[in-house]
């Protein structure tokens, strides 16, 4: 926790010192505080409808922030918090051979 926001503060204090860096806007999210397929997202299989994941809703976010609110920053997702077997395993589920995130939709 410390280190990404020692970081971002850095590169804040850079960009106000005119070196060419963009200052960071942290999303941080607890894997562990939600269950996989609120994290992820997930699909119905009575009403066949599919629900995005907090995960897909904050990358969006993330993505939009300097077109709809006028933020150049860098936009940082981050997982902080305890790290287990189970979590990993499901994180890698949805990582392709090339290590990218894939998530379904709907």
């Amino acid at each position: 926790t410390s280190m990404y926001r020692t970081l971002a503060h850095a590169l804040g204090e850079m960009k106000s010192r005119g070196a060419k860096e963009e200052a960071v806007s942290c999303h941080v999210l607890n894997p562990k505080s939600i269950t996989m397929g609120q994290l992820y997202g997930q699909f119905d299989g009575v009403t066949h409808e599919w629900s995005d994941g907090i995960l897909a809703v904050t990358y969006r976010n993330a993505a939009q922030q300097e077109k709809l609110h006028n933020v150049p920053d860098r936009q940082w997702v981050l997982f902080d918090g305890p790290v287990d077997a189970i979590w990993i395993e499901n994180m890698n589920t949805v990582l392709d051979d090339n290590k990218k995130l894939c998530l379904m939709s709907g």
